[in-house]
């Protein structure tokens, strides 16, 4: 792995992140419907990454010209697409991620209100602060960004992170939910053992590829990409703690 991924600080926001005091705290129904109604806006502005990245190295201009970077670059992003636009359910039926964390949350009877409203206005005003935070920064880097820094947030904050974060908060829903855990809940099951199955497999190995191919020798780059997915990480810890806070305080 190249050296730049041992920076000792994301790997303490990493590992900080896979064991984090929040997912221990979800016990009862409403404290699962805390976390994915503020989870969701995570979950929805992670394709504006992806989007970024596939605009930016394939080609989704008219009319159509051959990419400028290497042809297995343009392939590890398409096939990212491919899985988390276009998945397949539990049903085998074709579907994005996002829509399959909705029929989760319907599942557990979460509201969805709030990301409906905020799809269909952008009006961030019923967004808690740290959520605001979270999103605003994803849409910004997402729009405005440097191409290697929004590599390195898709890379260190959501597809190197989720594998580990979903693996543990399985198996602690598993132990605490009231419920029965998530047997109880197959939308979601399905939803959190899919991303391991491929984040932890081939995206994050993809999404490395294109972070390493975008940076390459430049040190100035991975030092902009590594400051990005600090912060990254940073606001995924401010909104798990907030929801770790928010769940405590009401029981």
């Amino acid at each position: 792995m190249h050296e730049n991924f041992l920076n000792s600080e994301i790997k303490n926001l990493h590992d900080s992140l896979s064991v984090h005091p929040m997912y221990k705290k979800v016990r009862t129904m409403d404290d699962l419907k805390i976390m994915m109604e503020s989870h969701v806006f995570a979950v929805w502005d992670f394709m504006s990454l992806l989007k970024r990245l596939q605009k930016e190295i394939t080609c989704t201009e008219l009319p159509w010209k051959p990419s400028p970077y290497p042809k297995n670059l343009v392939r590890l992003i398409n096939e990212i697409v491919l899985g988390e636009e276009s998945d397949l359910d539990q049903y085998g039926e074709a579907t994005d991620h996002f829509s399959m964390y909705l029929n989760a949350m319907k599942e557990v009877q979460a509201n969805t209100n709030r990301i409906y409203s905020f799809l269909e206005t952008e009006d961030f005003t019923n967004l808690l602060e740290v959520e605001k935070e979270f999103v605003q920064f994803n849409l910004n880097l997402s729009k405005n960004g440097k191409i290697h820094e929004v590599a390195a947030a898709f890379f260190f904050g959501r597809e190197k992170l989720i594998p580990d974060m979903f693996t543990t908060i399985l198996s602690d829903f598993e132990a605490n939910l009231e419920s029965g855990g998530v047997e109880t809940f197959p939308h979601l099951k399905y939803y959190l053992k899919r991303h391991i199955e491929l984040d932890g497999g081939e995206h994050s190995h993809h999404a490395m590829d294109c972070l390493v191919t975008l940076c390459g020798d430049s040190q100035q780059k991975w030092q902009e990409a590594i400051n990005c997915g600090i912060e990254s990480l940073k606001l995924r810890q401010k909104l798990w703690s907030d929801v770790e806070i928010r769940i405590s305080q009401k029981n």
